[in-house]
């Protein structure tokens, strides 16, 4: 199978690579325009399917193979010596990069819809918001999805639903959450009720991961519980404007930055409670799901959280964690004081997390649903 994601990798998208790597199978080939030197893909089998320079003349070659769907011929022979008999392609706009690889090379094709590809207003591409190339998006995905040898993976069924309401005839669109790797994300060395009463929160600083609103609530937060604070991990646009925000309220928030999987794992050993207080953006982005919820509550940590698609699928509310309306700030900050105040709740949630991600999202699990979706898929197309 070849694997389709046009940067390889961001440092956001471990989530693919660990994907790849719990295959059993099926073997993955892993192809795209560009490598990004972000997140380390050496133990992946690497293939680059994009001009090798990036000067004008190499990238009209390559945009005139793409508009008639083929391929140079040599690297359709290495592709081919692969003998794949799959494209799976992650996020929308890389699956129209990827559909020409896959008629070139005569094969069906699955795409993976994760979030901001599916639930982003159709008028806001329309109208050149994501690129003038982006404005034409929503028709081109309509129309790949007309094309009988391709299929859809939704992440979530929040983003099933969505994807229908996109014009997706459901018939196309399979569920298949990823998972976590539970050997990986198992509770940290220090019982949770002995840490600092630290929050995290995890993901890119752009506006629906809704980090405002939990700056906010933390500032409500420490004038019950003044040891508490906010861990935050990642980076973006709005980083200015909130550490701003976090200045302007008198919350401490503690800017970390970008990490990789093993440091985001050392911040939930050292913390309560994670939360990811994600809203629908103005744009209609959404959260598809948030798998740092599921590592979290694998290692113990109870979660509070608004995630489009992962406080109704990925938490199980007053058991191993809260979930809370988007944008109520009141009931964020209600929710994390009684984790950092009620040590009792706290330990019963930590406790019962783990073996609810085990039985419900075992990476590994996970993979074996998704490598019999692939069989399916390709068997019924023969």
């Amino acid at each position: 199978m070849l694997v389709y994601r046009n940067e390889l990798l961001p440092i956001s998208e471990t989530f693919i690579k660990e994907q790849i790597l719990a295959l059993t199978d099926w073997r993955a080939v892993l192809i795209g325009r560009r490598k990004l030197n972000q997140l380390l893909i050496d133990n992946l089998d690497v293939r680059l399917v994009g001009p090798t320079t990036r000067n004008l003349q190499s990238r009209l070659v390559w945009s005139a193979y793409r508009f008639f769907g083929t391929l140079p011929s040599h690297l359709r022979r290495t592709l081919q010596a692969e003998q794949p008999s799959l494209v799976h392609a992650h996020f929308g706009p890389d699956a129209l990069d990827a559909w020409p690889i896959a008629k070139a090379l005569d094969l069906p094709m699955l795409v993976t819809l994760h979030g901001y590809d599916i639930n982003t207003d159709k008028d806001w591409w329309r109208t050149g918001k994501g690129g003038a190339k982006m404005a034409t998006y929503p028709e081109r995905l309509l129309a790949l999805a007309t094309q009988p040898r391709v299929g859809f993976i939704a992440v979530s069924d929040a983003i099933r639903r969505r994807a229908i309401e996109f014009g997706i005839p459901a018939a196309k669109i399979d569920v298949q959450y990823i998972g976590v790797d539970i050997s990986r994300y198992t509770p940290g060395a220090i019982p949770v009720t002995q840490r600092q009463p630290h929050v995290v929160f995890v993901g890119r600083l752009v506006e629906k991961k809704g980090c405002r609103y939990l700056i906010e609530a933390m500032a409500m937060v420490q004038k019950e519980v003044p040891a508490a604070r906010l861990i935050i991990v990642g980076d973006g646009p709005l980083r200015p404007e909130l550490e701003h925000l976090a200045q302007t309220l008198g919350a401490y928030a503690d800017f970390r930055g970008p990490q990789e999987a093993d440091a985001v794992k050392r911040e939930l050993d050292a913390a309560r409670v994670l939360s990811l207080p994600s809203v629908t953006a103005e744009n209609g982005d959404a959260e598809g799901f948030g798998l740092v919820l599921l590592e979290a509550q694998a290692s113990g940590v109870p979660v509070v959280t608004s995630a489009r698609g992962g406080a109704a699928e990925g938490v199980r509310d007053s058991v191993t964690g809260y979930s809370f309306p988007e944008r109520d700030v009141r009931a964020l900050a209600a929710r994390l004081s009684s984790l950092l105040k009620e040590e009792k709740v706290l330990q019963q949630m930590a406790e019962r997390g783990p073996p609810y991600v085990a039985e419900k999202f075992n990476l590994s699990h996970c993979a074996k649903r998704l490598e019999a979706l692939y069989d399916s898929y390709v068997g019924s197309l023969r």
